[in-house]
């Protein structure tokens, strides 16, 4: 019996002790961020308000187009005699392209210049019997009306004969063209395009409640979907009415292409900048809290966790620009603050704060 009594006596001692050991492993063992019910301050991260430089930019998609661009045709029917360009060319504005045979037109011309000629001497003859008051005036004014009528059809036949040579509008790299020598043209006949791409323009919209935002002028960045490499652009005109249909402000702005490497119809990621603040405060996303009329953020402050329910401006994936209800050399609770209350005793990990571009 007595060998039973202490057996029992110390397992008692035993659970006593493990008992014991627990209560002091957990009281010992509480996590950073965990409640005040414990008896221990919680432990959380912070950081010290300073104002920063924000730069709030917003990012779009935009077309790449041809500063100029036509497709070449002939104004006047008839057949190819001459070709005067190699495909995939550059061209200089004035260079004859093509030449479509003109042997009938310049015959016609021949034609009717005879005819001015002859009218022209009539009325010539008229005028000196009309001093002479050998004629009436108005067997004068027929003379002279036929002259004026075989001038005016002369003109005609030299401006058609004109467009039978055909030229580049403007200095550009000429295309595939679609025709031969012998080939029937007319009017309705591509030859080919004619692009200038020494300079290129961007196409693309802005909702509109940043259509106050954005000027002529203003200059950005941007890049295309076969590199990362950035180039400069300004805006050079803005529609004058928003599109109902989309609810955004179309705008076009010109970029420089000197090495060739933009081409006309390729996709842009424009990089818009809208306003750059010097001066700004910018806290991590997770210390905001959401409310129902808004977001809060908790300060330190002699010691204690405080409540502020804050503005909220731009934000990046990371960080969120406070507009109203902190100031600079606040220290804001960034990890930690879902268990907090108002008025709960905290200690704080200070870390630094970073620079950060906004881009929506």
């Amino acid at each position: 019996m007595k060998i039973k009594y202490i057996v029992y006596t110390l397992l008692l001692i035993g659970l006593g002790g493990l008992v014991t050991y627990r209560i002091m492993r957990n009281n010992q063992g509480v996590k950073p961020g965990s409640s005040v019910g414990s008896g221990t301050v919680p432990m959380v991260s912070g950081m010290v308000l300073g104002p920063q430089q924000f730069n709030d930019n917003i990012s779009l998609s935009g077309t790449l187009e041809a500063n100029e661009q036509i497709e070449i045709r002939s104004e006047v029917s008839g057949v190819v005699e001459s070709i005067n360009f190699d495909e995939g060319s550059k061209v200089a504005q004035g260079q004859v392209l093509f030449k479509v045979n003109d042997i009938e037109l310049q015959a016609q011309l021949s034609k009717v210049r005879t005819a001015q000629k002859l009218a022209s001497e009539n009325e010539r003859r008229a005028k000196l019997l009309l001093e002479k008051q050998a004629i009436s005036q108005e067997e004068y004014d027929i003379a002279s009306a036929d002259f004026q009528s075989a001038s005016a059809e002369s003109e005609l036949i030299a401006a058609q004969l004109s467009k039978a040579t055909v030229r580049a509008p403007f200095s550009g790299i000429i295309g595939l063209r679609s025709i031969s020598k012998g080939t029937y043209v007319s009017p309705a006949t591509p030859v080919a395009k004619l692009v200038n791409t020494d300079q290129l323009k961007i196409t693309f919209s802005i909702p509109e409640k940043y259509a106050t935002q954005i000027k002529v002028g203003t200059s950005f960045t941007f890049t295309t979907a076969d590199s990362k490499e950035e180039y400069s652009a300004k805006i050079y005109a803005i529609e004058p009415e928003v599109e109902v249909a989309t609810r955004t402000l179309k705008m076009r702005a010109t970029a420089e292409n000197p090495g060739g490497k933009l081409f006309p119809g390729a996709f842009a990621n424009v990089i818009l900048p809208l306003e750059t603040v010097n001066d700004a405060l910018l806290v991590p996303s997770e210390s905001l809290i959401p409310v129902q009329n808004g977001k809060k953020i908790f300060i330190v402050e002699n010691g204690k966790a405080k409540e502020i329910d804050v503005e909220i401006g731009a934000r990046t994936g990371s960080s969120v620009r406070i507009v109203s209800g902190l100031k600079v050399g606040d220290t804001v609770l960034t990890y930690g603050v879902m268990a907090l209350k108002d008025g709960t005793p905290v200690k704080v990990l200070l870390k630094e704060t970073e620079s950060i571009t906004a881009e929506q």
